[in-house]
């Protein structure tokens, strides 16, 4: 077993990103407002990509692999201090964006791509199950479609047009995230300006 060639997130680097978003202008509306909180969100799922990777490529073994994966959630979903009610919304949106991101990878990791269904199929259940309030089975839903994307299946984003919005479509967009992220790692650059 070789050594993983790097590390794949570091609190630095989710600092970063949060850094610049404190000190920019943010307006959702605005397009380079919405890419640098699409690219905080890319790169995340980016790291979460590579582990998922290295662990499918022999170079991680499976408990190495859900560490990784624990690591970067524990720093991206760590509170974040802002003064900015605003930025603090958008922040906690990415967050839950990419919480499926996380469950995603921990249980292909734990347990190869779900059988069940397609990932269309698992993402209107989840809708099912969040229109009844079951937010818990919801996310299990999601967190099944994103092994199937993981696995090479195909994420239809207008999916995320259909359901109501809330968590899933939430979900869904960290799932889109995580579906770039799987079809090119390359790592977003921090400083495309």
């Amino acid at each position: 077993m070789s050594e993983p060639p790097q590390e794949f997130y570091s609190e630095d680097r989710w600092n970063n990103w949060v850094d610049r978003i404190r000190d920019e202008e943010i307006d959702p509306e605005d397009e380079d407002s919405a890419r640098l909180l699409l690219n905080l969100q890319d790169d995340a799922a980016i790291a979460v990509a590579k582990v998922v990777s290295a662990y499918d490529e022999g170079q991680l073994e499976q408990e190495e692999a859900l560490e990784e994966i624990a690591d970067i959630r524990d720093i991206v979903l760590s509170e974040v201090e802002f003064e900015d009610e605003e930025k603090l919304m958008l922040i906690d949106g990415v967050q839950t964006s990419l919480v499926c991101v996380f469950y995603a990878a921990e249980e292909f990791i734990a347990d190869g791509p779900a059988d069940e269904a397609s990932v269309e199929e698992y993402v209107r259940a989840a809708a099912d199950a969040e229109a009844e309030e079951n937010v818990d089975a919801a996310l299990g839903y999601v967190a099944q479609a994103g092994t199937l994307i993981i696995d090479g299946q195909e994420l239809d984003i207008s999916l995320a047009e259909e359901v109501d919005y809330g968590l899933v479509t939430e979900w869904v967009n960290g799932l889109d995230s995580l579906q770039s992220a799987m079809s090119d790692p390359e790592v977003v650059e921090e400083d495309d300006d």
